[in-house]
């Protein structure tokens, strides 16, 4: 397990922005040039609304992280809360909305829409996973970067569908995948029944062992302790995880660890925790950015 204490970091991130917008001023674009919306329509679910934010400049190798939001679709509010890290770290934030009209509850946008309500399994090709590696394309077109990779944030109701797209897609082009502060799992097990396992899921065992390999992280902030949340599912079997979603998030780590070394297969999971911070994406995305350049 990897914990990582992020007073000092997040201290000294505090400060960064004066010195980077001081060493670029002669060179800054624009505002409306860094911060803006498109309608991403290449692939062959319904089109989404995409809020993006841009660093002072596109280089060949500018990262990408693909921001998702919560339980409240309001994928402007996420992008606002990562346009000063992307200008800070040097990276490309693009967030797209899953709207409850085409993407109804947890069924249709965190928990993949794999199938309908009913249970009838839907195209691949229309899952709510299947619009990331699309969405990447798009960006590195658009926007100039040639990642060859890219980074998946979510919070809350996002982390819930970043943990399940590296189990779905573990084919996918993840640089690395960071769950912040997730309600509930799926865990890594095919004999649970899904959505709180995999069971009954295209998800095979070689496509487990996959994702286990992946490089997710499981980013916890400490305080997110609230029982009394009303948005904190309170099944038995969401229960079962944990009280509350710090313990959940421990849970589903330890689960992976403990089926990667079951199947003797390689865990590039990590855990890591934030000191003090409670549900909040502001707080976790400031910790969730230094992952993304190692700054």
């Amino acid at each position: 397990m990897v914990m990582w204490r992020w007073a000092m970091v997040l201290a000294a991130a505090a400060m960064a922005p004066v010195c980077i917008e001081a060493a670029v001023a002669s060179e800054q674009a624009p505002e409306a040039h860094r911060i803006g919306r498109f309608v991403f329509t290449r692939w062959d679910g319904p089109a989404l609304p995409v809020f993006y934010a841009l660093p002072q400049r596109i280089e060949r190798d500018t990262p990408v992280v693909i921001v998702m939001h919560g339980v409240n679709r309001d994928a402007d509010r996420y992008c606002d809360e990562w346009a000063g890290l992307a200008r800070q770290h040097g990276f490309i934030a693009v967030c797209p909305q899953f709207d409850s009209a085409n993407f109804p509850g947890a069924l249709g946008y965190n928990t993949g829409y794999f199938t309908t309500a009913d249970g009838t399994p839907r195209p691949r090709s229309q899952w709510s996973f299947a619009a990331i590696e699309p969405l990447f394309d798009d960006v590195r077109s658009r926007f100039g970067t040639k990642a060859a990779r890219y980074t998946i944030y979510g919070h809350s109701a996002g982390a819930q569908f970043v943990h399940r797209y590296v189990l779905f897609t573990p084919e996918a082009r993840i640089e690395q995948a960071i769950a912040a502060n997730a309600g509930w799992y799926t865990m890594p097990d095919r004999t649970i029944g899904f959505p709180y396992g995999l069971g009954n899921t295209p998800v095979s065992e070689a496509n487990l062992a996959a994702a286990l390999g992946k490089p997710l992280t499981v980013l916890l902030g400490t305080a997110d302790t609230d029982r009394a949340d009303t948005d904190l599912r309170k099944t038995p079997e969401a229960d079962a995880q944990g009280l509350h979603r710090f313990e959940r998030g421990q849970t589903f780590y330890k689960r992976g660890q403990d089926a990667a070394m079951a199947s003797r297969t390689s865990f590039g999971w990590a855990l890591i925790e934030v000191p003090g911070i409670a549900h909040s994406n502001a707080g976790m995305a400031q910790a969730a950015a230094t992952l993304v350049t190692g700054q």
